[in-house]
C-alpha cells in the first residue's frame, strides 16, 4: 500500500500535514502554517524533494535519539521525523520518506 498525506487543522486554527507510510505510521511531520495554501505548498515541496538524498539532514537529539529533517532547495525545513532509538532506524525512516514522499493522495480533515 502506498503512503499518503494527512492535512489537518490544529486547535489554534493553524494547519499541518503528516506523511504516512503504507502501514499508517507517521514518518514526517510539518511545521504549523497559518494558511491552508501554505500547508499544501509544503506537501508539494515534500513531493518534489523527498527522493533527493541530499535534502535530508541526519541529527541526534540531546537525549541521544536519532532523527532527521527534510529540507527544500532553499534549505528551509519542510518536515521533521519522529525520534528513533538508533541511527539505523532513522536511516530506514529516511528510506520510507523517499519511497512514500511522492504520494498523490492527500486526506484533508480540515
Amino acid at each position: 500500500m502506498a503512503g499518503w498525506f494527512e492535512l489537518s487543522k490544529s486547535s489554534d486554527g493553524q494547519f499541518r500535514f503528516v506523511l504516512k507510510a503504507g502501514n499508517a505510521e507517521t514518518i514526517l511531520t510539518s511545521e504549523l502554517y497559518k494558511a491552508i495554501d501554505s500547508a499544501k505548498n509544503g506537501i508539494a515541496s515534500v513531493q518534489a524533494n523527498s527522493a533527493d538524498a541530499s535534502r535530508y539532514e541526519k541529527k541526534e537529539s540531546s537525549n541521544g535519539k536519532s532523527y532527521f529533517t527534510l529540507k527544500a532547495a532553499n534549505h528551509q525545513i519542510i518536515g521533521v521525523s519522529q525520534m528513533y532509538a538508533s541511527a539505523a532506524s532513522r536511516d530506514a525512516g529516511i528510506a520510507s520518506v523517499q519511497a512514500n514522499g511522492q504520494a498523490a493522495t492527500v486526506k484533508d480533515s480540515t
